[in-house]
């Protein structure tokens, strides 16, 4: 009989809280005591064994957010040490890596890939000098025109079939590609990735893999996607009050 794998969860993260998206912005102190609360309350639901592996994307915000989760869960770590009786019942804890395969959708523009911002002005500070692109030039380009006047920006790009760039589904498939392939290695004890990314990245996850085309709307900041594996490689995935098992 082959040994039954050891337990993985995979945590698909939004960053913390900001207050605006108005190019590389950090975390407000809200949005930290409330990434510090729900990782108490994820401590106190971690397996004796567990090992915690924290990956998130580029910006401040997913770099703030991996190490308010690092800081909080280390330090219950080390408290819940003195309870584990044998040496691998104690709980692992590396520190955060960057990963970008958690990175925000890939849209160019004069050759530039481009984050999603908030205005004009901020998109320009992310071009070259030399393409002589303005902030009114920015304005009037077609996809970015109809981005910034839509109250709902993400959904006009996870509804949009051809954005200068990726659209919903590439990032979905990359996203998926990313989670499965955690569960290609081996692990004799059980696992944990919490994985920080971004409102876009997880909301086109959602429509394409859980909820059949239909877009769920924004998650809240900290609000996780949950991936468990099963014994037989399948990966159960659950948001809220809804769940899919996939192969």
């Amino acid at each position: 009989m082959s040994e039954r794998p050891a337990p993985l969860v995979i945590q698909l993260l939004r960053h913390g809280r900001v207050a605006s998206h108005r190019g590389d912005v950090p975390v407000t102190e809200e949005g930290r005591q409330e990434i510090a609360r729900l990782a108490e309350a994820l401590a106190e639901r971690l397996q004796p064994g567990e090992e915690i592996i924290i990956l998130h994307a580029a910006p401040r915000r997913a770099s703030e957010t991996a190490q308010v989760l690092y800081e909080v869960l280390s330090r219950a770590c080390t408290a819940r040490a003195s309870e584990a009786a044998r040496p691998e019942e104690r709980i692992v804890i590396h520190e955060p890596r960057r990963n970008d395969a958690l990175r925000t959708p890939d849209l160019y523009l004069a050759g530039t890939r481009v984050e999603m911002v908030s205005s004009a002005a901020a998109l320009v500070e992310q071009l070259p000098s030399w393409c002589g692109l303005s902030a009114e030039d920015v304005a009037r380009h077609p996809f970015w025109q109809g981005f910034w006047s839509t109250p709902d920006r993400i959904g006009y790009w996870v509804r949009l079939a051809d954005p200068p760039g990726e659209n919903s589904l590439c990032a979905a498939r990359r996203l998926w590609t990313f989670a499965r392939s955690l569960a290609d290695g081996p692990h004799r004890q059980p696992r944990r990735y919490l994985c920080v990314s971004h409102s876009p990245l997880l909301r086109a996850f959602l429509r394409h893999y859980l909820f059949d085309g239909v877009d769920p709307g924004e998650p809240e900041y900290g609000e996780a996607i949950d991936i468990e594996a099963q014994p037989d490689g399948a990966l159960q995935i659950r948001y809220r009050q809804n769940q899919r098992l996939l192969t």
